[in-house]
């Protein structure tokens, strides 16, 4: 028998995630243009500099996912009991710390980048475009933290649409700038990067402004002098340690994915890649289910409301799983096709062809992996998340390690898959102890 308030809490569901769903949409076209910008400028090379200049802003970004997830869950907890100061002291402590962060990040810029190529095995002309890229982006990374606060809290307030608004206009700036700057401006693989400056620092001023214009009550609460204070950072990092250590642990599986094909050479650097793109792409739907289960799961934890907790994980699962199931259909039918917006390089595009069996496996076991990590996220369960971080990230390095012999390359995906099968199958087990009882 249906349960009478399945249809409440569906419509819950797609209030928050259908937003997030539209605004992620525009994520995966960012990296498609940076990609294709690379590869219609140059060649595999330009391509692989791109592809490791991300990377590098992946390990910094990572590292600080913690400002976004621990926004969301504590906030999103703070809505359900009512509690606006603590809801505002989220905020104000988050942005605090990014900017903070975000200083420390440009004074050793030139130490991290340096250090990263002493682990990264690239030709020296990937390595030279790579740091091209990295030198002008780095001036993002302000705003581009201080945009993880604003939408872990506006998540956690039951709000995607204003996040909505902000990535969607962030990503297609994105693309504009980037496009204008590398190619009519003809400052290549440099305009790339500059493009994602000028629409970083233009999400933030537009973050700003909905915040203000949308939350109004809620700024005489704020504090941010008394948010800046050490004590109230490092309660921040201490707090969120465990998030800390699951975002190295994410580094050394997606990060650790494409420094270690970088050492089958340029070609292979470029299909990874591309490869990965499109093994993520799905995901920014399935993310939008993951959004709203970390916002309605914290409220309820929050307001102590069992049977809706209960009930809206199960309809939150339904809807993720049917999106990973068609996804798999789709990439079973148009993989090929994909691959050719990325590159018109032929070896790029004939060196994916033994991987695109892989697109038809990953939907549907990594569907769970990333709802759970939403519910996750939403009990603030740092704990389980950080556990589940370090087995799966073990069991990659393991599979590489013991296949890459026989399988070359090969066991570079498969060890991907096994992380994601750990994590689905971790998650899933210790769900009771650490979600559903929190309301006990």
């Amino acid at each position: 028998m249906k349960h009478p308030s399945d249809s409440t809490i569906n419509r819950s569901i797609l209030r928050l995630a259908v937003p997030s769903i539209l605004a992620n949409i525009t994520v995966p076209l960012v990296g498609i243009v940076d990609l294709a910008i690379a590869g219609h400028i140059g060649d595999a090379t330009a391509m692989g500099a791109v592809a490791l200049g991300t990377m590098l802003f992946d390990l910094l970004y990572w590292n600080m996912g913690f400002l976004r997830a621990g926004t969301g869950g504590v906030t999103a907890q703070a809505f359900g009991r009512g509690d606006s100061r603590s809801a505002v002291d989220a905020f104000s402590q988050g942005i605090a710390t990014a900017l903070g962060v975000a200083v420390l990040i440009i004074l050793l810029q030139w130490w991290f980048v340096d250090l990263a190529f002493l682990v990264i095995d690239c030709t020296q002309e990937v390595e030279e475009m790579a740091r091209q890229y990295f030198f002008v982006r780095i001036w993002a990374v302000p705003a581009a933290l201080s945009l993880m606060v604003f939408r872990g809290w506006f998540i956690g307030m039951q709000n995607t649409v204003l996040p909505m608004i902000v990535d969607i206009t962030v990503n297609l700036l994105n693309v504009a700038a980037s496009i204008i700057c590398a190619v009519p401006c003809g400052m290549g693989v440099r305009g790339i990067a500059l493009g994602t400056v000028i629409a970083q620092w233009s999400g933030m001023l537009l973050a700003s402004v909905l915040m203000a214009v949308n939350f109004k009550e809620y700024l005489p609460l704020m504090n941010i002098r008394e948010s800046v204070r050490w004590k109230y950072i490092k309660g921040m990092f201490g707090m969120n340690a465990n998030l800390i250590v699951r975002s190295l642990m994410m580094l050394v599986v997606y990060s650790g994915f494409t420094a270690l094909a970088a050492k089958y050479g340029d070609v292979e650097l470029a299909v990874a890649s591309l490869m990965m793109k499109l093994l993520l792409f799905y995901s920014y739907f399935t993310d939008g289910f993951a959004y709203a289960g970390e916002a309605l799961v914290g409220r309820y934890i929050g307001s102590k409301e069992k049977d809706k907790l209960l009930r809206t994980i199960m309809l939150d699962f339904n809807w993720s799983i049917a999106i990973g199931i068609v996804s798999t259909v789709v990439y079973a039918l148009a993989g090929r096709a994909m691959v050719s917006i990325f590159s018109d390089d032929p070896a790029v595009i004939a060196g994916c062809e033994p991987y695109l069996f892989w697109l038809v496996l990953m939907p549907v076991i990594s569907c769970v992996a990333f709802t759970w990590d939403g519910i996750y996220i939403g009990a603030t369960a740092s704990r389980a998340m950080r556990n589940c971080m370090v087995f799966s990230a073990a069991a990659y390095v393991a599979t590489y390690i013991a296949l890459k012999g026989p399988l070359g390359i090969q066991a570079l995906y498969l060890a991907y898959f096994v992380h994601l099968a750990v994590r689905t199958i971790y998650m899933t087990l210790m769900r009771r102890k650490y979600v559903l009882d929190r309301v006990d």
